[in-house]
């Protein structure tokens, strides 16, 4: 997990807080849209954190193609699923039919 709500200063802008979890993750490794909501503190926000990621005008600083679905698939991206591919695969992260191999241990 990223980190609690117990510990993270909630801001008021929810994508500036979104993008400041992403930059906690680090290379080679990779989080869900589910543990970046529930580090928001509501769990619930999944589908609110992948609109924020759709709308990053940085996608390769600001780090969404770290974020995926919680069964390991990859998800969308900005750019482009092939895009999201070559970053991950940069990072060395191995990928077979759209899915994180050894997901569990990739996990932030």
């Amino acid at each position: 997990m990223i980190c609690s709500k117990g510990n993270y200063p909630i801001k008021k802008d929810l994508a500036s807080q979104v993008y400041q979890l992403l930059r906690k993750i680090p290379r080679g490794k990779v989080t869900t849209y589910k543990e970046i909501a529930k580090a928001l503190g509501n769990k619930k926000l999944a589908r609110v954190v992948g609109n924020i990621l759709n709308k990053n005008t940085k996608p390769i600083a600001i780090p969404c193609h770290r974020v995926v679905k919680s069964d390991g698939k990859l998800g969308g991206f900005s750019l482009g699923v092939k895009k999201k591919i070559e970053l991950l695969k940069k990072e060395g992260i191995k990928i077979k039919a759209g899915k994180i191999i050894d997901f569990e241990n990739r996990f932030f």
